[in-house]
């Protein structure tokens, strides 16, 4: 064999480098977690001096804005996390207890359902916003809004349905291929 490296070698080297072209994606999404921790913390500071003069529709539509601010949260970090660990390195916390149980083991298929599970809960925060919102005394209604905000909604709604129906299936295919023997990649 020869010493020098083949024109493969060298491509395909590059090529697997390149995943740390996905690095600052991934460190610009832990500053737009910043942004919403300032976002979150502006919330709060504003609304909690005036708690008391509130209605408790108006304390309602305060607390879901901030579940919502907290399941974005929560979705920027599982797509940092797992997408840094499936796309460009493992990431080594020694044996730290506080690392999350599913770091390491959120496949691109997990990734995918848990990302559509959280936009799913976060229209339907939003959805619910818009209609507590209704309550108000000064509410003026925008049917349109409401329309696109419930036409958004089930749109998500059935595009986690329709991805986990089709993890289901190829799992399916992928359990019948290995109680035939086939060891290969399951044809789509």
């Amino acid at each position: 064999m020869s010493q020098k490296l083949s024109m493969e070698q060298i491509v395909e080297g590059g090529i697997f480098r390149s995943r740390w072209l996905l690095a600052p994606f991934y460190l610009g999404l832990v500053l737009a977690l910043a942004g919403l921790l300032i976002t979150f913390l502006i919330e709060l500071v504003q609304t909690l001096p005036k708690i008391f003069s509130l209605s408790p529709e108006e304390v309602i539509l305060w607390v879901l804005t901030l579940i919502d601010l907290s399941l974005a949260g929560n979705l920027v970090i599982i797509v940092v996390f797992s997408g840094y660990e499936n796309f460009v390195s493992k990431i080594n916390t020694g044996d730290n207890e506080d690392r999350p149980s599913w770091m390491g083991t959120l496949d691109f298929s997990g990734l995918k359902m848990k990302v559509i599970g959280s936009i799913v809960a976060i229209s339907g925060i939003s959805l619910l916003r818009a209609f507590m919102s209704l309550t108000q005394p000064e509410a003026q209604v925008e049917p349109n809004k409401l329309i696109w905000l419930v036409v958004l909604h089930v749109t998500f709604l059935l595009t986690g349905v329709m991805f986990a129906l089709m993890d289901w299936l190829a799992s399916r295919a992928a359990d019948e291929a290995e109680r035939k023997g086939h060891k290969g990649p399951v044809a789509p």
